[in-house]
């Protein structure tokens, strides 16, 4: 009962600070804000986080999750299947929808502000977002060079070489809802990523 206790309380946590983050900023919102939001002592917030930038990164790791951030065994079975190239496509939507996700726009904006201020939170950052799902894709995509389906090359070249381009489309939707433009023309640019991407990189 107190390990459900304390992950529900961790949420709340998590999920009030979200909301702050996002109406005030992220040095408005400060640690004695989120625990009031929460309805517990600042003292007890401390059992969950570290501090502010510790409850930032974690919504920052959420923000910047992958489909397949918990299960390797299927990103190896996908990427063994006759359909590999289904893994990137899958890869890609999940980015897809976080960009789109208005909920959490307003924080994107607000940690591209941050990084420029904040060594913690960069290196934070590119540990959650950089390093983490680069981890992820160059083993994907050495196990696919070993099942013959993409040619040799360096598999972390090419995981960053299909992340990157990723990261600059939520970034142009982002610059763009700024503006309040439209994005409608960017919807189907990760879908057509994965297709230039993998007609580069593909055997035959």
């Amino acid at each position: 009962m107190p390990q459900n206790r304390d992950k529900t309380t961790k949420q709340r946590i998590l999920e009030s600070a979200m909301k702050l983050f996002a109406e005030l900023g992220y040095k408005n919102a400060s640690v004695r804000k989120i625990a009031k939001s929460v309805g517990i002592r600042e003292s007890a917030l401390y059992n969950h986080f570290k501090n502010k930038e510790d409850i930032f990164l974690h919504i920052a790791s959420e923000i910047f999750t992958t489909p397949f951030n918990h299960d390797e065994n299927m990103s190896t079975t996908i990427a063994k299947s006759n359909n590999p190239k289904a893994y990137l496509h899958k890869f890609a939507t999940e980015f897809k929808l976080i960009t789109f996700d208005k909920n959490k726009e307003n924080l994107f904006r607000i940690m591209m502000i941050e990084l420029f201020q904040n060594k913690n939170l960069r290196d934070g950052f590119l540990n959650e977002f950089h390093n983490k799902n680069i981890k992820i894709l160059a083993p994907i995509f050495f196990t696919m060079m070993q099942e013959g389906h993409v040619r040799s090359s360096d598999p972390m070249v090419m995981a960053q070489e299909f992340l990157a381009p990723l990261f600059y489309l939520r970034l142009h939707v982002t610059l763009l809802r700024i503006d309040s433009q439209a994005t409608t023309a960017l919807s189907s640019q990760f879908e057509k990523h994965v297709d230039f991407f993998w007609e580069g990189i593909k055997v035959g």
